[in-house]
């Protein structure tokens, strides 16, 4: 499955949710298919949508936050992996897109081929990770991890073919932090 495909099936499920996006395609993606002022979007700062996202299910402890990473994200800042589990926010879904590469930095190579990162999250302390392969399988696992006490995670593999011509997030990070601020009052 392509990470396109991956999001027209994911995105939709999305209903008033905070979602913290990872930086590079998986932010440029997300905004050029569903820009909503829920979605808080890194324009840089790899690796920390976990740490932002952990932070704003803490605050919001009656809201399903959902943080959407990628593999060399997590890989890059794992650490926040046992973060997440020792804190144990029931509101948090996080969703990791694994290409197996650093696709928005020219497609080199991570690790995630030899480092099953749902093994990794379950390992940690996360209640539930689920992997999946299909673009048919993603709803019904997404809908089963957001009725499910978290913190939970869903990895889903795609193959590494974003469009370079994805279009970047034009709202400046003022304009980002401000609206998903008013959206979680």
């Amino acid at each position: 499955m392509k990470g396109t495909e991956a999001f027209q099936e994911l995105l939709p499920l999305l209903g008033d949710e905070p979602v913290v996006h990872a930086n590079g395609f998986i932010c440029r993606e997300s905004f050029s298919i569903k820009d909503r002022e829920e979605n808080f979007y890194m324009i840089g700062s790899m690796g920390l949508a976990s740490s932002i996202g952990l932070g704003v299910a803490l605050c919001k402890p009656d809201r399903k936050v959902i943080v959407l990473d990628g593999d060399g994200n997590v890989l890059m800042s794992m650490g926040t992996l046992a973060m997440i589990s020792a804190e144990a926010p029931n509101n948090l879904v996080h969703v990791v897109i694994d290409n197996e590469v650093y696709e928005s930095t020219g497609k080199q190579r991570s690790i995630s081929n030899a480092v099953p990162l749902e093994q990794v999250a379950k390992s940690a302390g996360y209640r539930q990770a689920v992997r999946v392969d299909k673009k048919e399988e993603i709803k019904p696992a997404f809908e089963k991890l957001m009725n499910s006490e978290g913190p939970v995670f869903l990895l889903i593999k795609v193959e590494p073919c974003f469009d370079p011509k994805t279009g970047r997030v034009t709202h400046t990070p003022e304009e980002i932090t401000e609206r998903f601020m008013k959206s979680l009052r």
